[in-house]
């Protein structure tokens, strides 16, 4: 928008209210309706009648889902994929772009075909192992990108060789101005520690646990905060009792966006970690944008080695990255940032300049245009 373009953003299933603030001057762009209404059944009825044989065919392409549950799902946005189809038209629109392959990527699939407007996707990490209908959505789509090169691949490894290969482009962040802080040494002062991540599995919350209770036997004086909420919730709250550290952990709960990186900005934590694993099911991160936002913050992270993160840090002189699922490493990697202020400095500045060169948001936003333009406007 800032670089003049006009958006309007579609949630595919609208739900809840808005948790973060700095998403509130977006939300007059937001056209926000529900998956199925009379409105959007009046709608699809007229586009499908206007075009009956793309209609028919994008729907009969629908049933090539790999289980009755992606069929299902993918059948139930299809009304409101025709009813965009007719939005889009009537609002001029040149592109439309998806976020997650999967049903988001239905929708535009069905509005991209009916409407004859280029269509394109941006797949994340477990949407692409869901493998809804992705050689299809790859070879139909404009281009498909990911955020990541293991994305890349593994979208590369789905889909056929008739479909043209994903392409890059990372998420990004804006990289605020964080005047430089001096760093005291964390000798004989208590060690705050933040994981701003939803409490599941794939993020690793209990293998930190585990390392705060080393770290505490070792006399650390150390604190963590949870941000975030998720359905382990209860289970690490108990297992924050049976370990001894209900003084030593707290959980916030859902934090602000804005709230989030003002505290970050301001030096509120020593350390971000994030001790993501990758899943007995094969679940596994992308490059987490919270990694990305502490390093544009200036706080040091400490992470694992798995999924795409040690992508965030190609190329960078020093990294704190241990192997998943490991307390022990965990609670030496902190430690060692924790007691060595020129090792912080290293880290902070060397991902301070990594996230400025390939993340920051106006880079993103210039690549992602150029692939818009590239594939021109609409298909008359």
């Amino acid at each position: 928008m800032r670089r003049g373009h006009d958006i309007l953003i579609v949630p595919t299933y609208p739900r809840g209210k808005v948790l973060h603030g700095d998403v509130k001057p977006l939300m007059s762009q937001v056209v926000s309706k529900p998956l199925l209404s009379a409105d959007i059944a009046k709608a699809a009825a007229k586009r499908f009648l206007e075009n009956p044989t793309g209609a028919s065919e994008v729907l009969s392409s629908l049933f090539g889902g790999r289980s009755a549950g992606v069929i299902l799902r993918n059948l139930a946005v299809y009304p409101k994929g025709l009813w965009l189809a007719d939005l889009a038209r009537d609002w001029r629109a040149d592109h439309i772009h998806a976020h997650w392959s999967t049903v988001p990527a239905t929708m535009a699939l069905v509005a991209g075909e009916v409407s004859g407007l280029p269509w394109s996707i941006t797949a994340h990490r477990f949407d692409i192992a869901q493998d809804n209908l992705l050689d299809m959505k790859a070879r139909k789509a404009c281009f498909i990108r990911a955020i990541n090169q293991r994305g890349a691949q593994e979208i590369a490894d789905r889909v056929s060789s008739a479909a043209p290969l994903p392409f890059v482009i990372h998420m990004g962040v804006r990289v605020p101005c964080v005047k430089h802080r001096e760093l005291p040494n964390n000798n004989g002062r208590m060690l705050r520690l933040i994981v701003p991540a939803n409490l599941l599995e794939v993020k690793g919350h209990t293998y930190l646990l585990q390392a705060v209770r080393i770290l505490t036997d070792r006399g650390v004086d150390v604190h963590l905060d949870l941000a975030g909420d998720g359905p382990l919730r209860e289970g690490l709250m108990r297992e924050t009792h049976e370990l001894g550290l209900r003084g030593r952990v707290a959980f916030l709960g859902l934090v602000p966006h804005e709230k989030l990186l003002k505290r970050m900005e301001a030096g509120s934590w020593d350390i971000l970690v994030l001790p993501s694993i990758v899943t007995n099911s094969g679940e596994k991160e992308g490059i987490p944008v919270a990694l990305i936002e502490a390093m544009s913050c200036r706080v040091p992270v400490v992470s694992t080695l798995s999924g795409g993160i040690p992508e965030l840090f190609e190329g960078v002189d020093e990294a704190l990255l241990v192997p998943p699922k490991d307390p022990a490493a965990l609670a030496e990697a902190i430690e060692r940032v924790g007691s060595d202020p020129a090792l912080r400095e290293r880290l902070i500045e060397s991902g301070s300049i990594r996230v400025g060169d390939s993340f920051a948001v106006e880079q993103v936003a210039e690549e992602l245009v150029k692939r818009f333009e590239m594939f021109g406007t609409r298909k008359h």
